[in-house]
């Protein structure tokens, strides 16, 4: 086994709970602006929110939860998504002493009843009529749960108006009897490999995870003289969007909240907020770039972009060495170039974040290695880290001042990573969860003697970074006996700016394939560039030059692997997979098993001939 550890920095919580933050912010600086929410006539306007302001709202939600029956120690679920309702009774929850159970809003109503009874929540917060609905399908067969909210329909200021009587001397005896060993959120796992599980996260589990990163890396949230300022648009029902929103009450960030992700909401609302960093996922990074490129070929300017993104991964790289103490640094010639390209192509990519992001974060799965280079180089470094529900979010981090790209960085302080004989990756810290509810055996299996046995599998190269290659589960074992970890070949083939998503399939057959969706948007860019009507996106497949197209992706995966190991069918099918048909997970990762059974038909066709 090979270990790698880094000593602590920050102390443990070592009373109280997460509310707390609320209140002694609204003390010590009651006009501090910590929360925005949109306004104005079209709502395109943002509005800040005083930490005293904030504090109020807190504590008369907290009443109207008391006065409607919620106890200490009671699960009430949120299934919302991401917007300032979320975080409000996140805290008013936290406040009474009441636990949250994310439910991701696509949920199907099966999936919903697994959760509610798993966890046997008294009450549900949904965000619409749908919610509504798909939670009045299951509520029978859940007995704990008493009340259905929701926020639409003005569940908020009704619980205010039915809590007036209560005195917030009630709601302060319940806050201070909270501790760090308290439960503040049951999240539950993705599923991509199984049944999801229930997550027990304490008050004191969040706390180290944002108080730890905050020691370390809170340089990089603005520049002098900027107030830190940060857009959640990932789902709150994901334990990094729940880490995110803590984050900023904690530790005095400005927090707004963005509930779509898709590009074209969420770019016009980067613009207009203009946070001062960013928190996402691989695939917010992906789409960025792509329409950035997409932007440009529109504009006559795909050459120019192409060589200014090489020049930028170029002249990264040899900071990025530079750095590790490597190498020299970019050159005269090296440095010109990029200098002329950031006034040329740089600059604008920045500006679709909002202009004033300079550093950022990436989680839920590894970041590739030339979209790291590609971004630095454009002068936005991505810190991309490594984590799972189970470690409430980021467990390691790239060092400051030292990221090494197609890593995931090292242990956080006061953590430590291990990597078992048969490659698994077992990690050790206070950010490790408590254990599954009502699971001693599968937490049994998981927790061994302080390590947490995370079923990612992965090595420490020569420098002690972390490397992820993969699941334990998701290993492909060929009917010829070759394993094959997917994610190097589905990165790969993601890479082109065609590709949404790739998900590749061989187990007990005789060599591997891929099923591979498309960006609907760079399709329809794809058909203008070359005067083609768009084809039904049931019949794009059929398109000799769009196949050909997809195939210099695989191409360009097989590159990175042995011919046993290379792609040598694909399909590409009509549509992206999707959360609505839990196909993806809260952190758009894929849910495999999901996936094969719907497009089981699909397999066997690559395998038929």
């Amino acid at each position: 086994m090979r270990d790698v550890s880094l000593p602590p920095v920050v102390e443990p919580m070592r009373t109280g709970g997460l509310a707390d933050s609320v209140h002694d912010r609204a003390e010590r600086d009651p006009g501090f602006a910590q929360l925005a929410r949109r306004g104005g006539p079209g709502g395109d306007e943002w509005v800040t929110v005083s930490a005293a302001a904030f504090r109020d709202e807190v504590l008369a939600l907290a009443r109207g939860l008391l006065a409607d029956g919620v106890h200490f120690g009671d699960r009430v679920a949120v299934m919302a998504r991401t917007r300032y309702e979320w975080t409000l009774f996140s805290y008013a929850l936290w406040s009474v002493g009441a636990q949250v159970v994310p439910v991701y809003p696509t949920s199907s109503a099966e999936q919903v009843h697994r959760i509610l009874s798993g966890a046997r929540v008294v009450a549900v917060v949904v965000e619409h009529e749908d919610h509504a609905m798909t939670v009045g399908a299951v509520c029978d067969a859940v007995p704990s749960l008493r009340r259905i909210w929701q926020l639409d329909a003005g569940c908020v200021r009704r619980l205010a108006e039915q809590g007036r009587g209560v005195p917030d001397e009630l709601v302060d005896r319940h806050r201070r009897a909270v501790t760090p060993r308290s439960v503040a959120a049951v999240c539950y796992t993705s599923g991509t490999t199984g049944r999801p599980k229930g997550c027990v996260i304490t008050h004191g589990n969040l706390a180290a995870e944002c108080d730890i990163l905050h020691a370390g890396w809170s340089g990089l949230l603005a520049g002098p003289g900027e107030q830190p300022s940060i857009l959640a648009f990932l789902p709150l029902s994901h334990v990094y969007g729940l880490m995110v929103q803590v984050y900023c009450v904690r530790h005095a960030v400005l927090l707004g909240h963005q509930p779509d992700i898709a590009p074209a909401a969420l770019l016009p609302a980067l613009a207009s907020f203009r946070p001062t960093f960013l928190f996402a996922v691989p695939y917010v990074f992906e789409k960025i770039f792509r329409r950035a490129r997409q932007v440009a070929a529109e504009a006559g300017k795909a050459d120019l972009f192409d060589r200014a993104m090489d020049v930028a991964v170029r002249h990264a790289e040899a900071v990025e060495q530079r750095n590790l103490d490597e190498g020299p640094g970019p050159g005269a010639k090296l440095r010109a170039s990029h200098a002329l390209f950031d006034r040329l192509v740089y600059r604008k990519l920045r500006a679709v974040l909002g202009g004033r992001v300079r550093y950022a974060v990436s989680g839920g799965s590894a970041l590739g290695r030339e979209l790291g280079l590609a971004f630095a180089g454009a002068g936005i470094t991505v810190y991309d880290g490594y984590g799972l529900t189970e470690t409430t979010a980021a467990v390691t981090a790239q060092p400051l001042g030292r990221v090494r790209y197609g890593t995931v960085g090292r242990p956080m302080p006061g953590h430590a990573i291990r990597i078992a004989r048969d490659g698994e990756i077992w990690v050790r810290g206070d950010v490790v969860f408590a254990g599954y509810l009502d699971d001693p055996g599968a937490t049994a299996a998981v927790l061994r003697d302080g390590w947490f046995a995370t079923g990612d599998v992965g090595f420490l190269d020569d420098e002690r970074y972390l490397v992820i290659t993969g699941r334990k589960k998701d290993i492909i074992v060929t009917s010829g006996g070759k394993s094959v970890a997917p994610q190097v070949l589905e990165e790969r083939v993601r890479s082109h700016p065609l590709v949404s998503q790739c998900l590749v399939v061989g187990d007990d057959r005789p060599y591997i394939a891929a099923l591979v969706t498309l960006d609907p948007e760079a399709l329809a860019h794809w058909y203008r560039l070359r005067g083609k009507e768009p084809a039904d996106p049931r019949r794009a497949s059929l398109d000799e030059d769009l196949r050909a197209e997809v195939q210099k992706a695989v191409t360009l995966a097989n590159n990175a692997v042995s011919r046993a190991e290379s792609i040598r069918a694909f399909r590409i099918l009509p549509a992206e997979f999707g959360a609505e048909g839990g196909l993806v997970t809260p952190s758009l990762k894929l849910r495999r098993a999901a996936i094969a059974e719907m497009y089981g038909a699909e397999i066997e066709r690559l395998y038929a001939s």
